[in-house]
């Protein structure tokens, strides 16, 4: 998950609560504030009912104006000392006018006469529907919410955008890097310190990299050419036992397997040498190849190589298919790339080469799909064969960054599919 997504998503989980906690306090303050202005006027109606009872003086009339009414029940003295001398709480009161019963707030007090007398005096106002004031405020709560949420995460993605600019630079960078390959220098456009700090040890590691990379091409290189000369002495030496001594049949086998284990040995060489050279761009002569009549050429050979396989190889061409590029390299490309479908593919399988739309494909039959990311690494075989030394497709990868081609593999269910793209 990208990181503007989790924040947006934990912005979202924490407002939340939130925006629920802020509506249930609103809720509860409004409520009590209602109540508060209620319980006064009450209070007031109350005390003007109760002074007219005590001076004699007639009282309200239901239905004078007001929206309050009120009722006046007489009481022993135990029973008025039960009960609280005053009470406020809602109710439903019915409503003669209306024929219906509504919500009110309610005040009972008690009270004695110049007679000694106790009395209850309820009074009740109409109020507010409080399920109709819930329903109104979890409705612009939600509303609210979602409107903040929005608001809130729109303006984080854009100042996380803005503020971020140099970390997906450098991400871009990074992507696009390739220890050994000319590179643009490390971005570091900005004056935010922890960005600068990145991109200096990102520039550090780089230079690092270039110099392990440079000190591995030097070692392969040198130590492939230091050991050109013992194993062509050994090979001559073997030569020498096969042809000018008698050796029993036993020692002429031992000798004859000596001789094919060093002949691997001399082609592992040569393709490591091979690989230097290329890493070192020591090929910078280039010419019109015919892809699709060196691959005619290849396949033929392959096909007389491997006879005994019956590997059935077909290659489709779209018209003619002329690249620039070394001679050397480019048999090597397509050699190598057609030695490895026919080396993987069973026995009666099928191969097949397209050369169309600037991409050179080819596909064998396999049904078990290889590591992609780790398919074009040196010696590395997801199924080891035998004749195969593991540099193959490492050589079809070092042609490719060599002349900044898109080399790919893919396996489409039942067969391994190897791309090289020229731009």
């Amino acid at each position: 998950m990208k990181l503007i997504y989790r924040i947006a998503l934990r912005l979202s989980l924490v407002l939340l609560p939130l925006m629920a906690l802020w509506g249930v306090l609103f809720y509860l303050t409004m409520v009590d504030e209602i109540n508060d202005e209620a319980d006064d006027a009450l209070e007031d109606y109350s005390e003007r009912i109760i002074m007219r009872v005590l001076a004699g003086r007639e009282l309200p009339r239901p239905g004078d104006g007001s929206n309050n009414s009120y009722s006046i029940v007489a009481l022993g003295a135990d029973e008025a000392a039960r009960r609280p001398h005053i009470d406020y709480y809602d109710a439903e009161v019915y409503i003669p006018e209306k024929e219906e019963t509504e919500p009110a707030r309610v005040l009972t007090t008690i009270f004695r006469d110049a007679g000694g007398g106790f009395y209850e005096l309820k009074v009740a106002t109409p109020t507010f529907e409080k399920e109709d004031l819930l329903r109104a405020i979890l409705c612009w709560v939600v509303v609210l919410y979602f409107v903040l949420l929005l608001t809130t995460i729109s303006l984080t993605v854009w100042v996380f955008q803005r503020s971020m600019r140099p970390l997906y630079a450098l991400l871009r960078w990074l992507d696009g890097y390739l220890p050994g390959r000319r590179s643009a220098p490390v971005p570091c456009a900005t004056r935010i310190v922890e960005f600068r700090r990145l991109a200096a040890a990102a520039q550090q590691a780089v230079d690092r990299s270039e110099a392990l990379f440079e000190q591995q091409k030097r070692f392969v290189g040198d130590a492939s050419h230091e050991l050109q000369t013992p194993l062509a002495v050994l090979g001559n030496r073997i030569e020498w036992l096969l042809d000018r001594t008698d050796p029993t049949e036993v020692q002429a086998e031992e000798l004859f397997k000596m001789q094919r284990t060093l002949q691997r040995i001399v082609r592992l060489n040569k393709t490591l040498l091979l690989l230097t050279k290329i890493d070192n761009g020591q090929f910078p002569e280039s010419a019109e190849v015919d892809l699709a009549a060196l691959v005619s050429e290849q396949v033929a050979l392959c096909d007389e190589v491997y006879v005994r396989r019956g590997i059935v190889c077909t290659v489709r061409a779209c018209g003619a298919f002329v690249v620039r590029m070394n001679e050397s390299l480019a048999m090597t490309l397509v050699s190598n790339l057609l030695k490895n479908a026919y080396l993987h593919t069973p026995e009666g399988g099928a191969v097949a080469v397209s050369l169309c739309d600037g991409t050179l494909t080819v596909a064998n039959d396999g049904p078990a799909p290889l590591d992609g990311q780790r398919i074009f690494e040196r010696f590395y075989q997801g199924v080891r064969k035998e004749g195969s030394s593991g540099l193959g497709l490492a050589l079809v990868s070092a042609v490719g960054r060599y002349y900044g081609l898109r080399v790919g593999y893919r396996h489409d269910g039942a067969r391994h599919v190897f791309s090289v793209r020229w731009p």
